[in-house]
């Protein structure tokens, strides 16, 4: 009565009480989604403890060393277990810690989770959508594996989970836990827990609201971090054949309890995995809101009325539109002055270098003008010797015409004196 809706009693039998069963049999038709992202150093046994939790040998080839950066590496299965049908992802990160600069190592897990958020937001954001249908790639845990130092966090550790922790649900786990004896390992589960709670960190809880499983939930979170083993080689003991770790001291059994906690960890994903993926769905939440506040999305107007999506795209169309006028006129005014700017340049080049040309050609018209005054004084020379040629060769003609009419004469004149002389 209080929400404006009345209870009432029902006198028969309608059968709405069977959604329940028709929500199971959805969901197990169509199958469930888990995402584990492994973050560890390389050889920490990330691959044999996520073989060992899901009983399937998960190959995987051996990672080197020296890579540059971290990198993450994904591999999808599906399995099977009675008629549910589970699509497992497992992400795991290689070369991390290997790098002599960690500083941003954690850098591309963030990017990584970042992406699928955003991966599901724009098929959220599609017209034509199917989320039903589509691979949800949201991590939904993170089990950070710490190194079993027995001495204390390290800053890369202290780091990654601190950039980690308002996006995913942090589980840590101690790897290799059988190099180190219990009682160290008891310490050092609380000098982990002591740094995380001292530096901020905050990692996932198991739930302890839900009755039915409240009371295994609070003593399993005593018993963070995790200590686990994990191992595919079976070794016999007595007339069984069981999973564990076989040294010249001793065996090391990965499913029982006193050993370490890889069945502890195992029951806690499975008991709350629906958990888990609410959790994930809050922190996907988070991230929406967070984007679209980026692209100008509100949930409430300046009053703290409510304001409808199609009001605030078409406020941000008409925004977008005015902004794009504007840059479209800027850019016009733009290329109007470059445009003014090169023809002044290339005017200015052209009379910069018009000038020497206009230079030279005067040069040459003066330098032609010398010459020409030069081969007129030449010319006048060369025809005043031409005449005085001319005068001096017709004196000459004029003296040899007298010469040969004078000779005749005094040869006849000297012949006549020779006769009279002889007679």
């Amino acid at each position: 009565q209080n929400d404006g809706c009345r209870t009432l009693s029902l006198s028969a039998h309608v059968g709405f009480d069977s959604l329940p069963d028709q929500l199971v049999r959805k969901s197990i038709k169509h199958g469930f989604c888990f995402n584990i992202l492994c973050i560890g150093e390389t050889g920490i046994g990330k691959s044999a403890l996520m073989s060992s939790l899901f009983n399937t040998n998960f190959e995987d080839s051996p990672s080197t060393h020296f890579l540059s950066s971290v990198r993450l590496r994904a591999q999808t299965c599906e399995l099977q277990e009675s008629n549910v049908l589970l699509k497992l992802t497992i992400v795991k990160t290689v070369g991390f810690g290997d790098q002599m600069n960690k500083a941003d190592s954690y850098q591309p897990i963030v990017d990584y989770i970042d992406a699928q958020f955003e991966a599901y937001l724009e098929e959220e954001l599609k017209v034509i959508r199917s989320l039903f249908s589509y691979h949800d790639t949201r991590i939904h845990v993170c089990l950070y594996f710490i190194s079993p130092t027995g001495r204390s966090l390290k800053t890369i550790d202290l780091l990654t989970m601190r950039s980690l922790d308002s996006k995913v649900n942090i589980i840590p786990i101690i790897g290799k836990a059988d190099s180190i004896s219990k009682t160290e390992l008891q310490e050092f589960k609380k000098k982990i827990m002591s740094e995380l709670i001292s530096n901020g960190i905050q990692i996932y809880q198991f739930p302890a609201d839900d009755e039915t499983i409240s009371g295994i939930n609070t003593i399993t979170n005593g018993h963070l971090p995790f200590a686990v083993v994990g191992s595919m080689e079976k070794v016999k003991i007595g007339n069984k054949m069981v999973r564990a770790r076989q040294y010249p001291w001793g065996i090391v059994k990965v499913e029982n309890e006193s050993h370490c906690d890889t069945v502890k960890l195992r029951r806690m994903l499975c008991t709350n995995m629906e958990d888990l993926r609410e959790k994930t769905r809050a922190y996907y939440e988070s991230y929406r809101r967070c984007r679209l506040e980026k692209l100008g999305c509100r949930g409430v107007g300046p009053e703290n009325k409510p304001v409808s999506l199609q009001e605030v795209i078409e406020a941000k169309r008409l925004e977008f539109f005015l902004e794009m006028e504007r840059k479209e006129e800027e850019i016009k005014q733009r290329f109007v002055q470059r445009v003014n700017e090169k023809a002044a340049m290339l005017e200015e080049a052209e009379r910069q270098a018009s000038m020497p040309i206009l230079t030279k050609f005067d040069r040459l018209m003066r330098m032609l003008q010398e010459e020409e005054l030069k081969l007129g004084e030449k010319k006048k020379l060369l025809e005043d010797e031409i005449a005085e040629f001319i005068e001096k060769k017709a004196v000459t003609e004029l003296i040899q015409s007298q010469v040969s009419v004078s000779t005749p004469v005094s040869l006849k004149t000297q012949g006549l004196q020779k006769v009279s002389a002889g007679a």
